[in-house]
């Protein structure tokens, strides 16, 4: 009778799942959790595609894509399609 939330990090080149996370809440981090689980190296990665949600709006997450030199995709404001993978 609880809520419980998954976090997958997804390959968008091949749609494979190359990081995931759950937990009871829904946080930054959980996501942090996600990208901790990636076995590749995070230098490779080039676009980090999100919604707009509050989980993927904070500080921490924004240091980490940085010293990584990863680019962050919004999707634009009142348009799911963008994320329609």
């Amino acid at each position: 009778n609880k809520w419980f939330y998954v976090c997958f990090i997804l390959d968008l080149f091949n749609r494979e799942i190359i990081g995931y996370s759950a937990g009871p809440n829904k946080t930054a981090d959980l996501v942090l959790q996600a990208l901790a689980t990636v076995k590749g190296d995070l230098d490779t990665v080039k676009v980090f595609h999100t919604d707009r949600g509050k989980e993927f709006d904070n500080h921490i997450l924004d240091e980490l894509l940085g010293t990584f030199d990863i680019v962050r995709s919004l999707s634009r404001k009142g348009n799911p399609y963008d994320n329609a993978v």
